[in-house]
């Protein structure tokens, strides 16, 4: 017996408790830290690392996200353990940023009946909002796109883009809001067509878009909100100008983008001189700011404020081929023309017989405040607006694939909405899934503190037994 006393009264049976008594209170921290740290909401406890963070909220989302007031609820019809990780995660994510934001995961193999209930298929998320009774449907498929054209070349497909964000929030937004718009687009001039990426992000900010035919129509329709020229490569007619002017001094809006043509465009440059722009002769190049020394491959310098800035974060946007403008006085004092986009001092106005230096315009707004009679026969202030572009190849889908960092849609985006009441714009681009995508979850606060806070507790004590012997 007392051999036994004498063991446990040992310096080395002493140094052994003081270690044991170090784990258990280390433990007793891990216990402590783990309920501490599981109160922290899961958009804090995940970590993107992505290349171009396909997880990641955008600010326009927080925006939208932050000013819901009323309850908003995500019916995802599907089986959860068989849906792909990266909806679920993003899903999970997008939810925690609001207490309005609920989620509700429906089998539709345990509840077929619900596909009727819902009116979708599986695989489908529901958004849905009572207090407006509006309800939109975001199907798998367009948050994970695949790519069709490797299809053909390998007989399968694979997802080429994660727009997880730009379908959530669009359907947000749409549920929501009740207010929806209006785009039509000219036709009839050599213009070119919108593309499928353009009327996609206007879509997302409720925009709807139709063909206008200006020789056969007698005015602009009452229901357009805003006018797209994109690209007219032959010139208007006299009557033609006469119905877009009349629109403009009525508060209309107009967004429009120059195209290089051989065919002379008197009088629709003429319009945009009234607007105080004068479209310059030939190309525009740039010895200062080009890409990679391609002088017509134009990065303008981009000073854009308010709405027109929202979700540009780079200020990187490429103008190919570009007219260029100068700017000039006004025919009325009420016109007020902003450029937004312009070359560096070294650019210059290119022609067969000779090259002009200069600072040109790639892009400008010019607004003017109008007196119109409303539907009561009231006279109000309206604001009319046109914005010009240098290039339709801004909005090019080639150039747009070609440089994914490019914000040249984003730009465009908002000078449509910008010219709107009250819209936000969500136009939010697709992210490329090129490259790998991982998502490292939080590993859990145990996880942690067992791989590092625990050994490094039991280096710290062999530490404080060793020093100990030492004096002794």
């Amino acid at each position: 017996m007392n051999k036994i006393k004498n063991l446990f009264q040992s310096n080395d049976s002493k140094h052994g408790s003081y270690t044991l008594a170090m784990t258990s209170i280390v433990i007793a921290i891990v216990i402590i830290f783990n309920m501490i740290v599981n109160l922290v909401p899961e958009n804090m406890r995940q970590i993107d690392i992505s290349s171009t963070n396909i997880y990641e909220i955008s600010s326009k989302s927080e925006k939208i996200i932050k000013n819901v007031d009323d309850d908003v609820t995500f019916y995802v019809l599907a089986q959860k353990d068989s849906t792909d990780k990266r909806i679920k995660t993003f899903i999970n994510k997008y939810a925690s940023l609001s207490k309005k934001i609920h989620v509700e995961w429906i089998d539709p193999v345990l509840h077929p009946s619900a596909l009727t209930k819902y009116g979708t298929e599986e695989n489908n998320i529901v958004v849905s909002c009572k207090k407006t009774n509006r309800k939109i449907t975001v199907s798998f498929d367009d948050i994970l796109v695949s790519d069709s054209s490797s299809y053909y070349s390998t007989s399968s497909s694979s997802a080429s883009q994660f727009d997880g964000d730009g379908q959530l929030t669009s359907a947000l937004n749409y549920v929501t809001s009740t207010k929806e718009y209006k785009a039509y687009y000219t036709s009839g001039h050599g213009e070119s067509s919108l593309s499928s990426e353009v009327t996609s992000l206007l879509t997302k900010s409720r925009i709807s878009t139709s063909d206008l035919l200006l020789m056969t129509a007698t005015s602009i329709p009452d229901d357009c909100d805003v006018l797209i020229i994109d690209g007219p490569t032959s010139d208007f007619t006299k009557d033609e100008i006469k119905l877009l002017s009349s629109y403009l001094k009525k508060g209309g809006k107009v967004v429009t983008l120059l195209a290089q043509t051989d065919k002379s465009m008197k009088n629709f440059y003429g319009l945009l001189k009234d607007y105080g722009l004068n479209v310059e002769s030939g190309y525009i190049a740039d010895t200062e700011r080009s890409y990679q020394g391609n002088y017509y491959y134009l990065v303008p310098n981009l000073s854009v404020s308010g709405d027109m800035a929202s979700g540009i974060t780079s200020n990187s946007v490429m103008m190919v081929n570009s007219k260029g403008m100068t700017q000039s006085t006004p025919t009325r004092d009420s016109i007020s023309t902003e450029a937004f986009m312009t070359t560096s001092s070294n650019g210059y106005a290119v022609t067969d017989k000779k090259q002009t230096q200069g600072t040109y315009v790639l892009g400008a707004t010019a607004t003017e405040s109008v007196k119109v009679k409303n539907s009561k026969g009231k006279k109000v202030t309206k604001e009319s607006r046109l914005t010009v572009y240098g290039s339709n190849m801004l909005i090019d889908s080639q150039v747009a694939s070609s440089f994914s960092s490019l914000e040249n849609l984003t730009l465009f985006t908002n000078s449509v909405t910008a010219s709107l009441d009250n819209a936000d714009n969500v136009s939010i681009s697709p992210k490329s899934l090129e490259v790998t995508y991982n998502t490292i979850a939080h590993p859990g606060p145990f996880s942690i503190l067992v791989v590092f806070v625990i050994p490094l507790a039991l280096i710290i004590g062999g530490f404080v037994v060793w020093f100990k012997r030492r004096r002794r």
